[in-house]
């Protein structure tokens, strides 16, 4: 079965470079953020039920990535554990971002984060510097200081295994690989 590891965390924090480079460390594959190529397409003026849209394209990418991964007759990491899937967002990063924005979540969002089953988190800590492009929004250390808190209560409250990243550079990286080894070999070990 796969793992299916998630990088979560506020704009500019580096989670899409980190999949990439998860991904290249494990000889595995990534799901990139629906999000980003839907805003490119359609938009930066979203509404409500784009929000909607949005999420059911994240779980759609993500359902076909998990596939072709499936479909590939890929080695175990020698730690005996399966090989990952890094995943850049999920249900949290929606309902962070339906609530921030709108004040409140679809329940299509509530619904799946409840039925979708993952085996860690990676939360990126801000404390990277934030990055101008054409779709980030909240430049301010204050919003994203907010948005990290909202990040950090959804994982404190749920059962999943989470750990911080932090860092830069090679820092960083390390940081997520050593808690992806550690959920890998106490995988391994109770199974």
């Amino acid at each position: 079965m796969i793992k299916k590891i998630v990088i979560i965390g506020p704009e500019s924090t580096g989670k899409s470079t980190l999949c990439e480079q998860l991904a290249q460390h494990y000889e595995t594959r990534w799901c990139p953020e629906y999000a980003r190529e839907w805003l490119i397409q359609n938009g930066t003026n979203y509404t409500f039920e784009d929000l909607l849209t949005i999420a059911e394209g994240q779980l759609n990418l993500e359902d076909e990535y998990t596939q072709q991964l499936e479909n590939e007759s890929l080695p175990l990491l020698e730690s005996g554990g399966n090989i990952p899937l890094f995943i850049d967002t999920d249900m949290y990063v929606m309902k962070v971002w339906c609530e921030f924005v709108f004040g409140k979540c679809h329940r299509f969002v509530l619904d799946n984060i409840l039925k979708r089953k993952y085996d860690l988190y990676l939360l990126c800590n801000i404390d990277l510097p934030w990055t101008k492009d054409e779709l980030r929004e909240y430049p301010d250390l204050d919003t994203r200081k907010t948005l990290f808190r909202m990040y950090k209560d959804l994982l404190v409250n749920q059962s999943t295994p989470w750990a911080l990243v932090q860092g830069t550079g090679t820092d960083r990286l390390h940081s997520a690989i050593r808690a992806i080894d550690q959920v890998m070999l106490d995988s391994a070990v109770n199974s």
